[in-house]
């Protein structure tokens, strides 16, 4: 079981990051280009090759309420050209695998089989949870982007993840009036409570490259749980057949 498991996880990891990587590539790395030179002040400079930039949170999207734009000490990053996409790749290759895992093993928890159907909707939730519901207070952000205490942001993106997660297994899983009424309290409190804030200030970026990006950003990630919801419920399925064929 730990070993189909680990394979099935593996093999939607690996299909997601490819389709999210290209993704990334084509649709949020040259925004964040964009972004950078703005943020470096090269904004009305020639034209920069649309190479990828840092790895935007294809862990997708995936947190980009506790993703770090803060000014400080420069932060290592790939070169340009392929060691960047190559590292992008990476990073959502790992990221893809320990979510595939996470969903396998809730999935088997909960006594469900992992079918394509069945995975996609569990990816479905997952991406909500970790995705869409923090990003209602903490969307993607471009570098350059005035942004809250980095752990102050974590710790508020880890509590609406949660909270949503468990919020969506009362209200689909469990399906009783008083479970319905306390997932949608789970959901709503994150929100309510308010996501952490910075003062306004100016900045250079204009507000339609920002909005550009978040939008981009979530579509990718919808696409990332997507893949790795149906991946996982096929790699699932041809692992157990092939088990009985060897022995």
């Amino acid at each position: 079981m730990i070993l189909r498991l680990l394979s099935a996880a593996l093999a939607a990891g690996f299909l997601a990051a490819v389709v999210a990587t290209g993704l990334q590539v084509a649709l949020t790395s040259p925004l964040i280009i964009e972004a950078e030179r703005y943020e470096s002040g090269t904004a009305h400079s020639a034209a920069l090759p649309l190479v990828p930039a840092r790895f935007e949170g294809a862990l997708l999207h995936l947190a980009h309420g506790g993703e770090s734009h803060d000014h400080g000490a420069p932060a290592w990053q790939p070169g340009e050209g392929l060691p960047r996409i190559l590292f992008t790749g990476l990073a959502t290759l790992v990221g893809g695998v320990g979510y595939a895992l996470l969903l396998g093993a809730v999935m088997l928890a909960l006594g469900r089989d992992p079918t394509p159907e069945r995975a996609l909707a569990f990816a479905v939730a997952g991406f909500v949870s970790v995705g869409l519901a923090p990003a209602l207070g903490l969307p993607p952000e471009l570098p350059g982007s005035e942004a809250a205490p980095l752990a102050t942001r974590q710790a508020w993106w880890l509590m609406t993840a949660l909270a949503t997660g468990m919020g969506l297994y009362l209200i689909a899983i469990r399906r009783a009036a008083v479970t319905i009424l306390g997932g949608l309290v789970l959901i709503v409190a994150p929100h309510i409570a308010g996501a952490p804030e910075v003062a306004a200030a100016k900045s250079e970026l204009p507000a339609g490259l920002a909005a550009q990006f978040a939008a981009r950003s979530l579509a990718v990630g919808f696409v990332f749980w997507a893949v790795i919801g149906l991946s996982f419920g096929w790699a699932w399925q041809v692992f157990g057949r092939e088990r009985p064929a060897r022995a």
